[in-house]
């Protein structure tokens, strides 16, 4: 699984989570709406800011954020051995 695969999915789960439209996790982010599901959907790559901002939102560590991209990764890769 590629990485921004693994980002969309995980950031759909916190998003989600936190109970965020897309929109409104734009908004509180200072980011187009759009960016967000293109970035949901894997068509974009966030900057390491980017990333940091929006782990601000939701309130969650961008270490642990990036932890679950990698166990999201790794579950899909054992899923196709």
């Amino acid at each position: 699984m590629e990485i921004s695969k693994a980002f969309g999915i995980v950031l759909r789960k916190q998003r989600k989570a936190a109970n965020f439209s897309q929109e409104q996790l734009a908004l509180q982010c200072d980011l187009d709406r759009t960016y967000i599901g293109m970035l949901e959907r894997a068509e974009r790559q966030p900057s390491l800011t980017t990333i940091f901002t929006i782990c601000a939102v939701l309130k969650i560590e961008p270490n642990i954020f990036i932890k679950e991209v990698e166990l999201e990764i790794e579950k899909n890769n054992q899923q196709y051995k």
